[in-house]
């Protein structure tokens, strides 16, 4: 009868207790990078639904400066988009009460609808209404 003996060097058995310190930090790298991707990601960055004090806001940089104002609701990109302190305002349309900072009750539909209003109690329907319009001497100064 033949026997069979098999030898292992000591210096190729290790005694592991768990992942090696290097898989360990590629493990912790590789979590930072994915948690930074989604924080400076656009759709991470959007103000978007209940901004709390009865505000709303959906679409990109709606009410993107508000501090204090309340009760305002703003539907489309850039609806107002510089309101801070204004009150009971409604913006909808892209650009809808753009430059409106501390007016109130504000009504705005449409594209760019009182784009530069920062009076109160202005309503507005329609593409560019109550845009301000300039006087041909600015546009076209007198000869």
């Amino acid at each position: 009868m033949h026997s069979l003996t098999l030898v292992v060097p000591s210096s190729s058995v290790q005694n592991s207790t768990g992942p090696s310190p290097s898989r360990r930090g590629f493990v912790f790298v590789a979590l930072a990078l994915v948690l930074a991707w989604f924080t400076l990601s656009p759709a991470a960055r959007a103000q978007e639904g209940d901004l709390g004090n009865h505000n709303t806001a959906e679409g990109a940089f709606a009410l993107n400066y508000l501090t204090t104002g309340s009760d305002n609701t703003a539907t489309g990109y850039f609806a107002l988009f510089s309101n801070t302190t204004g009150d009971n305002n409604t913006a909808t349309g892209n650009g809808a009460l753009h430059s409106n900072t501390t007016g109130a009750y504000n009504t705005a539909t449409g594209h760019y609808a009182l784009q530069v209003a920062t009076a109160d109690d202005n309503t507005a329907t329609g593409a560019l209404a109550l845009k301000p319009i300039l006087p041909a001497s600015i546009i076209r100064p007198p000869v």
